[in-house]
């Protein structure tokens, strides 16, 4: 499981460090490749290990193509999806498109969600987040009652 919340730096050729622990667990799996696209609801980017990609690959070409909101997300999906390789130092390089559209500056933060990351410009997420927790308590409370924690 992808999981915590991590500040990273971007350097200067768009590449970011994947914290140890997480490079660990990926190479455990023997899975240095991993995927990267845009989010089509945040202004993020998705990082996904190149075997839960495939899932999720597999998932979006099966939908129904006369659909249009289904073709809106294989275009964003899987046209934004870029294939990447941690180096030896488990960097991975972000396509200068795919910084532009999440917005990313300097300082980035890395989000783990049980199967993927979110890449998040750290000021958009740190405003992101002040506005979800600031929501309604009613809301959440009601989106809660279906989960058995």
């Amino acid at each position: 499981m992808l999981r915590g919340l991590n500040a990273l730096t971007l350097d200067g050729k768009g590449r970011i460090a994947i914290p140890t622990k997480y490079r660990e667990q990926l190479q455990e799996n023997g899975d240095r490749q991993l995927v990267i696209t845009v989010d089509p609801v945040d202004c993020c980017l998705l990082i996904y290990p190149y075997p839960e990609w495939e899932v999720i690959e597999r998932k979006l070409v099966r939908l129904p193509a006369l659909n249009r909101q289904t073709r809106k997300l294989q275009r964003l999906l899987l046209g934004h999806a870029t294939e990447t390789e941690m180096d030896g130092n488990g960097r991975i390089l972000l396509p200068q498109l795919l910084r532009e559209y999440g917005r990313l500056e300097k300082r980035v933060m890395l989000v783990g969600q049980g199967n993927k990351f979110e890449l998040w410009d750290e000021r958009r997420w740190s405003e992101s987040r002040e506005v979800w927790l600031a929501e309604s308590e009613d809301s959440l409370a009601a989106e809660l009652e279906t989960l058995s924690l």
